[in-house]
C-alpha cells in the first residue's frame, strides 16, 4: 500500500517531485498543447488607454469625465485579454493518501496537477493552487514559470493529510467570494463524502455560472472492486478503524462493487445538475490519456454526460 505522503522526508520528497516532473514533461506533447490552446482562451477585455475621439469611433466608448475636463471628446480603448488563469483545487483529506499499488491518489493528483500546470505554463497562462480538506489549508496566488509549477507539485505531494471528508460546499463558496475574474478551475478530489453533503452540487452550479469548471475524480481500483485475495485486514484512512474482509466471498465482492457504483452514481447525478465537466483518473493508469480525451471532446462541442472511463 502506498506510503503516507505527509511522512516524506525532504530528499525523498524532492526525488518524487523530480520523477513527476520528468514523467509529465514527456506527456506535454504538441497534441496536448494544441488541444489545450483550442479549448481554453483568455476571456474578457482589459483597459488600454484614453485617446482623442476620431471619426468612426463608437460613441458609447466616450469617456465623459476626460471629455468634460479637456473640453474635447476622448474615448476609452480596450484590448482583448488573452491570458487565462487556471486554478487548481486539490483535495488533501486523509482519503487521498490511499493507494493499493505504486501510486497513491495524492501522487496521481500531483501528476495531473503538474501536467496541467506545465501545459498552461507553455501557453503563458498563470496557474494558482488551493489545497483543501475541511477548509482551505494552503493557497498559492496565480503565477507563471517553471519554478512556480515545481512549487505547485511540491505543495501537492508534500501536503500533510488533514481532516476527514472534504467540505466541497465550503471550499466552492470560498471560490465564489475570492475569484474576481473568469477562471478555469480544475477540482481534483476523490469526492469521498459528497453523498453526505447535499449542498455541494448547488454551490458548484453557482460557480459554473461564473467560471469554467472541470472536476477530476481520482480513484484507486481497489476502491471500485475487491480482488479475490483471501482475508484482508483493512484500515479506514479517515478514522483509523480496522475491519476484516473475506474477499473469497463472492457476495462480499459484489456488495463492495455495488457500494462503489452507488457512490459514483450519486456523484454523476450531482454533476449533471451543473455545467461542470468530468475527468476520471485511476491510480494505475496514465494521467494524460483521460485529460486528452476530455480536451478533444470539448473541442468537438461535447460536454459531460455520464462519461465512461
Amino acid at each position: 500500500m502506498a506510503k503516507e505522503e505527509g511522512s516524506l522526508l525532504a530528499p525523498e520528497l524532492m526525488a518524487r517531485v523530480r520523477r513527476i516532473q520528468i514523467r509529465t514533461h514527456q506527456l506535454v506533447s504538441g497534441a496536448l498543447q494544441g488541444s489545450y490552446r483550442s479549448n481554453f482562451r483568455g476571456t474578457g477585455i482589459e483597459f488600454e488607454e484614453v485617446r482623442p475621439y476620431q471619426p468612426g469611433d463608437e460613441v458609447r466608448s466616450i469617456d465623459w469625465n476626460v471629455t468634460a475636463r479637456t473640453g474635447e471628446p476622448h474615448i476609452k480603448t480596450y484590448q482583448e485579454d488573452r491570458q487565462l488563469v487556471l486554478n487548481l483545487l486539490v483535495d488533501t483529506s486523509r482519503s487521498m493518501d490511499f493507494g493499493s499499488g505504486e501510486k497513491s491518489k495524492r501522487q496521481t493528483a500531483a501528476e495531473v496537477s503538474a501536467l496541467l500546470s506545465f501545459v498552461a505554463a507553455s501557453n503563458q497562462d498563470a496557474v494558482g493552487l488551493s489545497l483543501f480538506a475541511v477548509e482551505t489549508e494552503r493557497h498559492l496566488a496565480p503565477d507563471k514559470g517553471s519554478r512556480h509549477v515545481l512549487r505547485i507539485v511540491r505543495e501537492v505531494v508534500g501536503a500533510r493529510a488533514e481532516g476527514a471528508s472534504s467540505s466541497l460546499a465550503r471550499i466552492l463558496e470560498e471560490q465564489l467570494r475570492h475569484l474576481k475574474r473568469r477562471t478555469l478551475i480544475f477540482l481534483v478530489s476523490d469526492f469521498h463524502g459528497v453523498e453526505d453533503e447535499p449542498r455541494w452540487a448547488d454551490v458548484l452550479a453557482r460557480v459554473c455560472r461564473r467560471h469554467d469548471v472541470i472536476c477530476v475524480r481520482v480513484f484507486d481500483p481497489f476502491e471500485e472492486e475487491l480482488p479475490e485475495a483471501g482475508i484482508l485486514l483493512l484500515e479506514d484512512v479517515e478514522d483509523g478503524r480496522t475491519v476484516e474482509v473475506d474477499t473469497r466471498s463472492r457476495r462480499v465482492r459484489e456488495t463492495w462493487r455495488a457500494a462503489a457504483e452507488r457512490r459514483r452514481a450519486l456523484l454523476l447525478e450531482g454533476l449533471r445538475r451543473t455545467r461542470a465537466d468530468l475527468i476520471e483518473l485511476s491510480t494505475e493508469a496514465d494521467v494524460a490519456d483521460p485529460v486528452m480525451r476530455c480536451f478533444l471532446r470539448r473541442a468537438r462541442g461535447g460536454r459531460f454526460g455520464g462519461l465512461r472511463r
